[in-house]
């Protein structure tokens, strides 16, 4: 059902920009993640707090776009491979663990002032594979799909492009230790990226 709706849902976006010139292109970047609850400031926050370096993640992929005809607005569907690190608190220590997944955000924008432009829209995640460490346990189950919500703004010159977002994970995802404790893993990102239109 999950996998049918968020295919609906681009063949609905992909059929609105059908008559317009799409553009593509490669992107990259580095991920700040402060996972479970929190907003844009705790997030920004807790990289000038703690330091970047233990929750650096990074990730890849390509980028679609297309104006939408009579409304003013471009929609930007991208698939990419991402790499997220983070930490918790668990008995009085902190444990750190990665996963890596793939994301298909699917953006709203608006471009302004002929270089700048703002953007909002879902995340759809699916997770490839997790590493936890914890006491020589790993997880038995991790909830696989879930859903984001992405927003940002960016500026392009020519075909480079600068862009800085806030993610954030709405689905209840978390990682669960046998008999011990669980793990929230909803994202919480800061996300920096270059893009290259092609």
């Amino acid at each position: 059902m999950k996998k049918i709706m968020i295919f609906m849902f681009l063949t609905l976006g992909l059929s609105q920009i059908t008559y317009s010139q799409i553009e593509f292109g490669l992107k990259g970047g580095l991920n700040y993640n402060n996972n479970g609850e929190g907003s844009f400031k705790d997030a920004t926050n807790n990289i000038v707090a703690d330091g970047a370096s233990a929750k650096t993640g990074f990730h890849a992929g390509v980028w679609f776009r297309g104006d939408i005809p009579l409304i003013g607005l471009y929609l930007r569907p991208e698939i990419v491979y991402t790499q997220v690190k983070t930490e918790f608190e668990q008995q009085a220590n902190t444990e750190s663990y990665s996963f890596k997944k793939l994301d298909v955000p699917v953006l709203l924008g608006k471009k302004f002032l002929g270089f700048a432009n703002a953007f909002i829209g879902p995340s759809f995640q699916y997770i490839l594979d997790d590493n936890i460490t914890f006491g020589g346990l790993s997880t038995d189950d991790f909830d696989k799909f879930s859903v984001g919500l992405q927003m940002g703004f960016g500026v392009e010159f020519g075909k480079l492009g600068i862009d800085v977002r806030w993610e954030r994970g709405l689905s209840e995802s978390e990682a669960r230790f046998a008999n011990t404790s669980r793990v929230d893993n909803r994202t919480n990102q800061i996300i920096f990226g270059l893009s290259l239109g092609l």
